[in-house]
């Protein structure tokens, strides 16, 4: 069935206009005359059978329809310029992927590991779009996504990649303040704003005891714990898999016992089989796994 839309140019003029509440104004950034603007405005204004601006001697005024219909009409042309540039920038002789996944992962985990897929791989571009919560794959655009296991992947192919096995962290200058490595009820505590009660898990689990296991500063993301112990600001209960670096290099320091139980498990999801996915798709899911095992 053919499509009722109106001509781009018609869209392109009202939204200008809209934006700028001037005709005059939108005919110069579009480089017309404000005739042209008047007109193409008004063949949209007939092909939707409602009036968008208000006309009051040599102003104009959006409407309330018309302030919905710019609404609507601005961000699908920003959606549209958006994906044009994403075209234009795909390569000519190679192929692109569309990762979701959750935003400390790709930071701390998956960025500094790419360039090791760019190697075996120079004619694949990864591009990474961060997902907080599970969302529905199909359909959405993306090749594939890496998360934790969760009952809404329901349906998808997962493949297990790492566990996440929280561990107190900080840095080493809050120990050489006088305090004991034992006494970790006396350092200041961050916590993750989704996680409130992992400090009351971990004092339970371990044994060692916390006077108010909730005490202490909240942040969203875990990649902000880490800067956070980085910058000497507490202890930091966060996925061993996130600091390994750090604790290589002396930067933080761990002398408290990891946690005994298993908080997530991240997975790589697909829409479809393995097996049955493109070749590109095929190509990163191997290279991933493979690099999930040497962590």
């Amino acid at each position: 069935m053919r499509r009722k839309l109106p001509s781009n140019a018609a869209l392109i003029a009202f939204e200008t206009a809209a934006r700028h509440g001037s005709f005059a104004r939108a005919a110069n950034e579009l480089a017309l005359t404000e005739g042209a603007i008047s007109r193409q405005i008004g063949r949209l204004e007939a092909f939707l059978g409602v009036t968008l601006f208000e006309r009051v001697g040599n102003r104009v005024r959006l409407l309330p329809n018309g302030e919905r219909y710019a609404a609507q009409v601005r961000e699908l042309l920003d959606r549209l310029d958006r994906d044009c540039q994403y075209l234009m920038g795909q390569p000519r002789n190679g192929a692109s992927l569309d990762i979701a996944v959750s935003p400390t992962f790709a930071l701390r985990w998956l960025i500094p590991r790419l360039s090791g897929f760019n190697q075996q791989h120079p004619n694949i571009c990864v591009h990474l779009s961060e997902r907080m919560e599970p969302f529905v794959l199909a359909g959405s655009g993306f090749d594939a996504a890496i998360h934790f296991e969760h009952p809404a992947w329901t349906g998808m192919h997962t493949h297990r990649l790492l566990n996440e096995v929280l561990i107190p962290v900080c840095h080493p200058a809050l120990l050489n303040q006088g305090k004991q490595a034992t006494a970790l009820d006396s350092l200041p505590r961050l916590h993750r704003r989704q996680n409130p009660d992992a400090w009351q898990r971990y004092a339970q689990e371990t044994g060692i005891i916390l006077t108010n296991p909730a005490m202490g500063a909240h942040y969203d993301l875990h990649a902000m714990l880490i800067e956070a112990a980085l910058a000497g600001l507490g202890v930091a209960l966060v996925p061993r898999l996130y600091v390994e670096a750090e604790l290589a290099q002396g930067r933080l320091v761990a002398p408290w016992p990891q946690e005994k139980n298993v908080a997530k498990t991240f997975c790589l999801v697909l829409p479809e089989p393995l097996k049955l996915s493109r070749a590109p798709v095929q190509a990163f899911a191997h290279w991933l796994l493979e690099e999930a095992q040497v962590k």
